[in-house]
């Protein structure tokens, strides 16, 4: 089984600053490479990279955009590589256009290789929720309304998903279940109307805040 490197204290204060847990994020990203390596090993890059080559690697926005995921690619980086030099180009919530670099990163090949689509996987598709959150907020900028998210989510990066909204100039709503009550349709027809479900709701004796 691999062995994985902790986070850098760097990267845990981005993650921290950003609103995401590093230690959920680390355990993220080892389960995201270890699905990738299915039990085994890189076949490809052990039998063509010497053991001990280094590279420099930068990652280049192909289309314009709003970035967003840059630590938690960086934590992939380190998960698998250890020592290594991850230097940002730009921060989290930028706009940037096509062939933009947004990081370079220096280290071990094979390990960089490992790592790479992971982290290209991460960092792309929470680009790509900043990017089209960035493109409402545009859109409405002025009016007074905020461009809000859901629960609708992919399983186990809701917190990743959420930070992306953030970072394209969204804002979340319920990050689950337990932190406010949502009376849908679904809760008004089993309570046997819209007061009966608030009153219900109330009676928990919860302070949380109620939507319906």
């Amino acid at each position: 089984m691999r062995q994985f490197h902790p986070l850098s204290p760097a990267t845990r204060d981005r993650l921290l600053a950003g609103g995401l847990d590093p230690d959920a994020v680390a355990a993220l990203v080892r389960a995201a490479v270890a699905e990738d390596l299915m039990g085994g090993e890189d076949v490809t890059t052990l039998a063509t990279v010497p053991a001990d080559q280094r590279s420099a690697a930068t990652f280049g926005a192909r289309r314009p955009g709003v970035v967003a995921g840059l630590p938690v690619a960086a934590a992939v980086i380190e998960a698998v590589c250890g020592a290594c030099e991850f230097a940002y180009r730009v921060d989290d919530g930028a706009r940037v256009d096509a062939g933009t670099a947004v990081a370079r990163v220096v280290a071990p090949t094979r390990q960089l290789l490992t790592a790479e689509r992971t982290a290209l996987n991460l960092l792309c598709h929470l680009s790509g929720v900043a990017t089209l959150t960035r493109r409402w907020a545009d859109a409405i900028e002025g009016t007074g309304a905020v461009v809000r998210d859901t629960r609708k989510t992919m399983p186990g990066l809701r917190a990743l998903e959420k930070y992306a909204v953030r970072m394209g100039g969204g804002a979340n709503h319920r990050m689950g279940l337990a932190d406010a009550a949502l009376v849908k349709d679904n809760h008004v027809l089993a309570a046997g109307g819209i007061a009966a479900a608030f009153a219900k709701v109330r009676a928990l004796g919860t302070t949380l805040p109620v939507e319906i």
